[in-house]
């Protein structure tokens, strides 16, 4: 076990997580793809912002069919990021840097590939026939249920060798675990061992609330037509048709959650899961985060939704999580490498850009920063021909799949690959808006988002009543959204999510500015009128 005396096992309570995708952070050996020795030779630009910790996306071994969300080796590194011995030069580098180090852990099923399913696959009574979900076919020889893939059709794919089915909620070549089977959550909870020895700091749960599906294998109801939009998959996807009752979410979930923090609780690690469900996402979160006891924290959808974050929404959103769990512990993000960017999602000028920031950054809650969105980069527009993403190759053109949230970060402004990479071309292509927004463009200019980024995060760090202090009275007033932040000093937050001019009233006291750098206005007793996508941050006494 690595050391881990005097580490603060509450590390990870209002942590700003920087979430790096590997195929596209840094590409040090010139083969187009990013790696784990590029991303520690850019450690220090994240270490430089502000954030306390990283999450890395998936870099073990995998045929990528979806790019490493596919694993086929669980405790080794795929050869095209690296080696273990460059992992642990990563996790080093991190740790001298002050930055904990988290890693995207998909559980909730394996490549076709991985020696487990190939073993499974053979027959129906080989010693892990059980460790996928089996289903014999109806008797005309149709799928044993009604459920639906994420990535478009039947959940459900027949297997000649066994002559049954077997469930995939994601693509055909995903095959769910069994976690209903105690030796699959034994050998998945030595995974995290694994990694924990190792010296990480904890996990991101891939689509945690997946792990279990209903072991009656009932039929998911309709989804009423009303509420179809308002889900985690595209507008086209038959998958909006059904209410996942059974397929996901099983209270059977919550106690393996609970063997989960035990294996995380010697190293003082913590775990947060990303919750895929639209319908009750912030009160699965709640059950998943309440109590102490299961992960510490989870992110759910209500902020990376296609519809702008209004102040109305805002308000909804903490009213659903007080009533499903006070003590609850959200981890929000605007942006991810499953999500259109938020600057092109929402259409936020550079304005609406740096308010959202500033917010973020004053919510009860962890938080998580996608690679890139520190430089306000847009969504990219990838020609179909260049195309990765199966998930788009399927959808097109409706639905452009996730490539144009994934592609190169841009370092430095050239007319190649802006410092990803030495190739003539990577894996996905550096598109020309992203060019002048580059990490060494902004460095040289003081007005860029990068600065206030960087502002953000020493004002959250300089005042922790916002990392975790309660948060209350909180409210919609037209587009304002204000609560109060209570700890060991008192802070009024308001931010006017609109290009209009609006008032905003502060509670009774005596208040003094602070934030002034984030463009916050000075308080006064009273009214005070909030500018078009401005802010007041004030400190009570």
């Amino acid at each position: 076990m690595k050391d881990v005396i005097g580490q603060d096992a509450d590390w990870w309570r209002g942590a700003v997580i920087y979430q790096v995708y590997p195929r596209s952070y840094q590409d040090s050996n010139g083969d187009g793809v990013g790696d784990l020795a590029g991303i520690t030779a850019r450690l220090d630009h994240i270490a430089g912002l502000g954030a306390d910790a990283i999450w890395i996306s998936p870099f073990f071994k995998s045929p990528m069919k979806d790019f490493g969300y596919d694993v086929s080796d669980y405790c080794d590194v795929d050869p095209m990021f690296g080696s273990l011995s460059d992992f642990d030069a990563l996790v080093a580098r991190a740790h001298a840097l002050n930055l904990k180090v988290m890693i995207d852990l998909v559980l909730s099923h394996t490549a076709d590939v991985h020696p487990w399913f190939a073993q499974s696959r053979k027959n129906r009574t080989n010693d892990k026939a059980d460790w996928y979900v089996w289903a014999d076919p109806k008797p005309d020889g149709t799928p044993p249920n009604n459920w639906l893939s994420v990535f478009g059709g039947s959940a459900w794919q027949w297997d000649a060798r066994r002559e049954q089915y077997y469930l995939h909620n994601f693509l055909t070549s995903q095959p769910d675990l069994n976690l209903h089977h105690e030796p699959v959550q034994e050998a998945l909870l030595d995974v995290a061992r694994f990694w924990l020895a190792r010296g990480v700091n904890g996990f991101r749960l891939d689509t945690i609330n997946f792990y279990f599906a209903d072991k009656y294998l009932r039929d998911n109801p309709a989804l009423p037509p009303e509420l179809r939009n308002n889900s985690i998959a595209p507008s086209v996807n038959p998958y909006n048709h059904q209410l996942h009752l059974f397929s996901k979410n099983q209270p059977e979930n919550l106690e393996f959650l609970r063997r989960f923090r035990s294996v995380l609780e010697p190293y003082k690690a913590a775990a947060v899961g990303e919750v895929g469900d639209a319908q009750r996402g912030l009160e699965i979160m709640a059950e998943y985060t309440s109590g102490g006891d299961k992960v510490q924290m989870c992110y759910p959808f209500e902020m990376l939704q296609p519809a702008r974050l209004t102040a109305g929404l805002a308000a909804l959103t903490f009213d659903r999580l007080a009533a499903a769990a006070p003590d609850a512990w959200p981890c929000w993000a605007y942006s991810n490498h499953d999500t259109v960017r938020h600057i092109t999602r929402w259409g936020l000028s550079d304005a609406a850009a740096r308010v959202y920031t500033t917010l973020l950054m004053c919510l009860r809650g962890s938080v998580c920063l996608y690679q890139g969105e520190e430089l306000g980069l847009p969504e990219a527009e990838i020609a179909f021909e260049e195309l990765q993403d199966p998930y788009g190759i399927q959808f097109w053109p409706e639905f452009k799949g996730r490539d144009g949230c994934r592609t190169p970060m841009v370092w430095h402004a050239d007319n190649g690959l802006c410092g990803f990479s030495s190739a003539e071309k990577a894996w996905l292509p550096v598109t020309a808006p992203h060019r002048p927004l580059s990490v060494a463009a902004q460095e040289a200019d003081p007005a860029a988002l990068l600065h206030h980024y960087r502002r953000t995060l020493a004002f959250r760090r300089a005042h922790p009543v916002l990392a975790q202090g309660a948060m209350t009275d909180w409210q919609a007033e037209g587009e304002v959204f204000s609560f109060t932040r209570q700890g060991d000093e008192t802070l009024f937050c308001a931010f006017n999510l609109s290009p209009e001019a609006a008032d905003v009233t502060l509670p009774a006291g005596q208040w003094q500015a602070i934030g002034m750098d984030l463009g916050s206005v000075s308080p006064a007793t009273g009214t005070v009128n909030l500018p078009g996508w401005g802010c007041l941050l004030a400190r009570k006494g």
